[in-house]
């Protein structure tokens, strides 16, 4: 069966720029569902050096790519990767492990088959997502909560603005798919949160 390119589109901050569709809602609309579960753990507060993501790891749904990066169309929306198989950063905010929220796009599927994010929508609280960075540090996140949210009442600012402590956002395609377009509905988001870093041991 043939699956249709799933468009990922996104505002950034409620941009004025943006083309209509995109919203500019900052609160979690009616229309989206959360599954989200109490965290076991507090946030907290590391200083980790700004460093590009190299690759991401989520053992829970198999997943082992590197990161592209992303930056802004013209419009003011959110670049989307050009491999449907590696999901990009969006260099414009914080890498992982920064205080802020990172956030990483990848799509759900194309024409030929799912892509690097299909399975995004069956990670659960609590699973672990890893990170590493191009200066060899390794920062690690856990599964806060899962929302699906129509395009048109996407919450930029609950995605992309800072929350006080170090988050990492993915993003992907969702909901229902709309023949007439050929896209998706809606984006589905991963929230997570900080928990520890790592450095790779020296060399010899």
């Amino acid at each position: 069966m043939i699956i249709a390119v799933g468009s990922l589109a996104v505002g950034l901050f409620g941009s004025q720029s943006s083309p209509p569709g995109l919203g500019t809602h900052l609160a979690t609309p009616k229309s989206s569902t959360v599954e989200s579960a109490q965290l076991p753990w507090v946030p907290i507060v590391l200083a980790t050096s700004r460093s590009a993501p190299v690759s991401l790891r989520i053992p829970a749904i198999g997943l082992a790519v590197a990161v592209s990066q992303l930056g802004l169309n013209q419009d003011g929306t959110v670049q989307v990767p050009t491999d449907f198989q590696e999901p990009g950063w969006f260099r414009l905010g914080p890498t992982p492990g920064q205080i802020g929220s990172a956030v990483i796009l990848g799509h759900v599927d194309s024409y030929q088959g799912p892509a690097v994010f299909f399975q995004l929508k069956s990670l659960k609280a609590g699973d672990p997502v890893e990170v590493t960075l191009a200066d060899g540090v390794s920062v690690n996140f856990v599964v806060s909560s899962i929302a699906t949210y129509l395009k048109s009442q996407f919450p930029d600012q609950q995605v992309y603005g800072p929350h006080g402590y170090g988050a990492l956002q993915l993003v992907t395609c969702g909901g229902a798919f709309d023949t007439t377009t050929k896209g998706y509905l809606s984006n589905v988001v991963v929230y997570t949160t900080l928990v520890s870093t790592t450095r790779a041991p020296a060399p010899a």
